[in-house]
């Protein structure tokens, strides 16, 4: 990490974050991926709605948003959505999942995506969260 995050960077309706930094993208990339674009590697090109919430997605997070939803059922294309925008904005992008199966879903699909770039996975093993609902008998 290394410049901070100036007044100029921030969207007016944003608090300001004050210890904040914008990373240093060269030097966090690592040594496989220097110079290696994301470039989506698939037989379907982006259909149906997939190409707006592409373009939007793309615009906030140039934007600075913070916040942003893409919302859909299963199967609809939202991996698939997300590995374009990943594509677009030329950035090593961290995915989190809330379990390991939906990680390692997460995983295959994004390493058959992105097959010249690295793509990792890990899997934590401490369970320091339980759900409210949860009361262990």
């Amino acid at each position: 990490m290394s410049t901070q995050l100036a007044d100029r960077d921030r969207p007016a309706d944003r608090p300001v974050l004050h210890g904040a930094v914008a990373p240093d993208l060269k030097s966090n990339v690592a040594p496989q991926d220097a110079g290696v674009p994301f470039q989506v590697v698939s037989d379907f090109e982006p259909a149906g709605n997939q190409p707006a919430a592409i373009d939007e997605l793309t615009h906030g997070i140039q934007q600075g948003e913070l916040d942003q939803v893409l919302l859909g059922v299963t199967g609809s294309g939202k991996t698939f959505t997300i590995a374009h925008v990943i594509q677009r904005i030329r950035r090593p992008t961290l995915i989190l999942a809330p379990n390991k199966t939906l990680a390692a879903q997460l995983y295959g699909e994004m390493k058959s995506f992105f097959p010249h770039n690295a793509v990792e996975y890990f899997v934590s093993y401490y369970d320091y969260c339980q759900p409210e609902a949860y009361v262990p008998r």
